[in-house]
């Protein structure tokens, strides 16, 4: 019975979470367009990239635009997103969609390097938050899946590649190659905070250590740096002999504390060290609820 009531919290405050991370993303996301993006023509692919093409040639509002043509891409892709992913999709939709239009706020700048870099960043953590959240806020993604299972030997990513290139050109005849270009400015920085929202900003490192003291040193990492180590074996492919690989993973504070004490151990140490994206676990971020759809 007490299980059951921790699986019925559990699943509560994930959908907060859920509700909350889509909320803030559609927020963060929407006000993109009237600060930077929709004042200096910049089309950020996708079809709210048409849908600003269409405001600079015929004056209509983006959000509403953006939400006419997502509505019959969910009909036609609903079926094949499970119930909570398209319920979770549509509301990030139509939040989003109106919200661009709702925000009734007065440009930033009218700088177009500005408004591309700003406006990509503000879009692309807004679109991040929402995919965290367990939703999208439809667009090509849906058209993408739909063409995917019609022409199953065009990737999705090539296709949305493609669909993006597309806006990116069409804005350039409606309006001019310089807003073309600064639309591909825009679309690449939304593409690299959007990849550095869902896999997090890399501040852990892992420690990758060849060494012959490795009893002393796992004994040191554990006591003094307070962090777990997993000890594997390997062979050099020069000497032919038997060596232990230490993999210990710590905070960025923590790394001259690491390499002092396995120079101190042993000075001929082999040391590697790289950049994680995300780390979950013991002593770390939660893995269990933390990108469930």
């Amino acid at each position: 019975m007490q299980g059951q009531t921790q699986d019925n919290e559990r699943q509560q405050w994930g959908w907060i979470r859920h509700a909350v991370l889509i909320v803030a993303g559609c927020m963060i996301g929407a006000i993109a367009y009237p600060l930077y993006l929709v004042p200096n023509g910049i089309a950020p692919g996708g079809l709210t990239g048409i849908a600003t093409v269409l405001h600079y040639a015929f004056g209509l509002p983006v959000g509403i635009s953006s939400l006419v043509m997502n509505v019959p891409l969910f009909i036609l892709g609903y079926r094949r997103m499970g119930g909570m992913f398209a319920f979770r999709t549509l509301v990030a939709t139509v939040l989003f969609s109106l919200l661009i239009d709702l925000f009734r706020l007065d440009p930033v700048t009218s700088d177009p390097l500005l408004a591309s870099v700003f406006g990509g960043v503000l879009l692309g953590v807004g679109l991040g938050l929402i995919l965290r959240g367990g939703a999208t806020t439809g667009g090509t993604d849906l058209l993408a899946r739909l063409v995917h299972r019609r022409f199953s030997s065009l990737s999705m990513g090539v296709f949305l590649l493609v669909f993006d290139i597309a806006v990116i050109l069409l804005a350039g005849f409606t309006m001019s190659s310089s807003h073309a270009m600064y639309s591909m400015i825009s679309v690449f920085i939304i593409t690299k905070v959007l990849d550095t929202v869902l896999a997090g900003l890399g501040t852990d490192k892992a420690c990758y250590i060849i060494t012959t003291c490795s009893d002393t040193i796992v004994q040191r990492l554990l006591q003094e740096v307070g962090r777990g180590v997993t000890k594997l074996k390997g062979t050099g492919a020069y000497s032919n002999k038997q060596v232990d690989l230490l993999l210990c993973v710590v905070g960025r504070t923590e790394l001259i504390q690491v390499k002092a004490l396995v120079n101190q151990e042993d000075p001929n140490a082999f040391v590697f060290i790289t950049d994680t994206h995300e780390t979950l676990g013991e002593g770390f971020g939660k893995l269990a609820g933390n990108d469930e759809l």
